[in-house]
């Protein structure tokens, strides 16, 4: 009982660690910024797409679904604060690798709710391009990624 009484006073003084992890690095806040625009890009949050994000925020990010909802809200807070041409900047200096996981994952969230609109299709269309990815290995790699 003391232990946690102490973590939950040691977060309540020093923050959420993940959300504090999220606010020290501008390209994870980014990358997440951008997978969340993606949830938003057809207007409606669907569960099954809330669902997704928790699952890539936790397999790839180490974001805890109970942390989630915290990190969410900082983005909401102080996402304003980087724009998408500044956010794929960022991303430029990527490795191959995460460029292509982060259009990835971009594309199991638009998918996610069974419908895929034109305004997810032209954000991951023009985030494809912007990485510099070509199309092929964004689908051919999507069915079997985290």
């Amino acid at each position: 009982m003391p232990q946690g009484l102490l973590a939950k006073l040691r977060e309540y003084m020093l923050g959420n660690p993940s959300v504090r992890r999220v606010a020290d690095d501008p390209a994870l806040m980014a990358e997440l910024l951008l997978l969340f625009r993606m949830i938003l890009a057809d207007g409606e949050v669907h569960e099954r797409e809330l669902e997704t994000m928790r699952r890539v925020a936790a397999d790839s990010f180490g974001i805890s679904d109970s942390d989630l909802d915290l990190v969410l809200d900082h983005l909401h807070a102080f996402g304003y604060e980087i724009t998408p041409v500044q956010a794929i900047a960022v991303f430029r200096e990527f490795s191959l690798e995460r460029r292509l996981l982060l259009a990835r994952h971009m594309a199991q969230l638009a998918k996610a709710d069974a419908e895929l609109s034109q305004y997810e299709v032209r954000l991951l269309a023009r985030t494809v391009e912007m990485l510099d990815l070509d199309p092929r290995s964004v689908v051919n790699g999507a069915a079997g990624s985290a």
